[in-house]
């Protein structure tokens, strides 16, 4: 079951890094944090990366370091989704 949850977050990962790479830069992520397309290539390759793993660990039945694979993964989206999901804040002005 959590071999099966890594793999879609670690899909979506992907996938939303590779249609960013792809999309124009926000104010956010490209001028406050330098979210270039090269950066957000990467976190696709890490997001397929983290696929391959969890689908390795399905084929295997092997639960072994689930939860220690998932809570990087966790980590690694968090970090991505905050470099440029981030709102105006009123503080700003």
């Amino acid at each position: 079951m959590w071999n099966l949850a890594g793999l879609l977050l670690a899909g979506a990962l992907a996938a939303a890094a590779l249609w960013r790479s792809r999309a124009a830069a926000g104010f956010y992520d490209g001028a406050v944090y330098a979210m270039t397309p090269k950066v957000h290539r990467r976190y696709a390759l890490a997001g397929a990366a983290f696929a391959a793993l969890f689908a390795v660990n399905l084929a295997l039945r092997s639960d072994a370091a689930t939860t220690l694979e998932l809570g990087a993964l966790v980590l690694v989206t968090i970090l991505y989704a905050t470099s440029f999901l981030r709102g105006a804040v009123e503080s700003d002005e």
